[in-house]
C-alpha cells in the first residue's frame, strides 16, 4: 500500500511542475535530496560502527553475559514460562541493552535471534519436549508477543539515533532530546508491560 501511496505522490509531483514549469525544481530536488541521503547514511554509518563494535566488544567481554545475569529476575517476570539459561535469554538481554542505549539497528540482529530462538521453544513444546501453553503453528507464543511489544515501546536512556539525526541537520543541542526521550519511551514500556502482563492472564484463563 505504501509502495503505491508514495509512487503516486511522486507521479502527481511531477505532472504538476510539467503543467506549471517546475520541472527543474524537481531536478534540483531530486539531487539535493540524493546528495543529502549518502551524508546522512554515512554519518550514521560510522556512529552505528561505534557502538555495534562496542556491543561486539561487551559480549566477547562477558559484559553481556555478567548483564544477562544480574537482570535475570527481570526476564523471569517479563517471561515467565521461559525455562531458566534458555538460549533466547541472551539474545533478548542484548536486545534489551541495545534498545536501552538507543541502539535500534544495533538491537535487530539479536532481536532476531531472540525470535529464531522462541520459535523453537515452540517446536519443542509442540513436541512435548518442554512444559508450557502449546499454539498452533504460525500462532505467537506469550513470549513471542511480549517480546515484540517491548521492542516497540523501546525504553531508551541515550536515543542515539535520534541524537545523530539532530547532529546532521544542524541542532545548536543535539542531546536536548535526551529528557523528553527518557519520560516518552518509559510510560510507553510501563504501558507495554502492563498489556503483556493483563492479556497474559487472559490466556491463561
Amino acid at each position: 500500500m505504501l509502495n503505491y501511496l508514495w509512487a503516486g505522490m511522486i507521479v502527481i509531483g511531477i505532472i504538476y511542475a510539467s503543467f506549471t514549469g517546475r520541472m527543474p525544481d524537481i531536478t534540483d530536488a531530486a539531487l539535493n535530496s540524493s546528495k543529502e541521503a549518502i551524508t546522512l547514511c554515512i554519518t550514521m554509518m560510522g556512529v552505528m560502527s561505534f557502538w555495534v563494535g562496542l556491543m561486539e566488544i561487551a559480549a566477547k567481554a562477558g559484559i553481556i553475559g555478567s548483564v544477562s545475569r544480574k537482570i535475570q529476575p527481570l526476564i523471569h517476570f517479563l517471561f515467565p514460562m521461559l525455562p531458566k539459561n534458555h538460549p533466547a535469554q541472551e539474545h533478548i538481554t542484548t536486545n534489551i541493552i541495545a534498545n536501552v542505549l538507543g541502539l535500534g539497528w544495533a538491537a535487530t540482529p539479536a532481536g532476531l535471534k531472540a525470535m529464531e530462538e522462541l520459535s523453537k521453544l515452540e517446536d519443542d513444546r509442540r513436541r512435548g519436549r518442554l512444559p508450557g501453553p502449546v499454539r498452533k503453528k504460525g500462532i505467537a507464543s506469550n513470549e513471542m508477543c511480549t517480546f515484540l511489544i517491548l521492542n516497540i515501546s523501546s525504553l531508551q536512556l541515550i536515543p542515539v539515533n535520534v541524537i545523530a539525526y539532530r547532529s546532521q541537520y544542524g541542532s545548536v543541542n543535539p542531546a536536548g532530546i535526551v529528557g523528553a526521550g527518557i519520560l516518552a519511551t518509559a510510560v510507553s514500556t510501563v504501558m507495554a508491560v502492563i498489556y503483556c502482563k493483563l492479556m497474559e492472564g487472559k490466556r491463561r484463563v
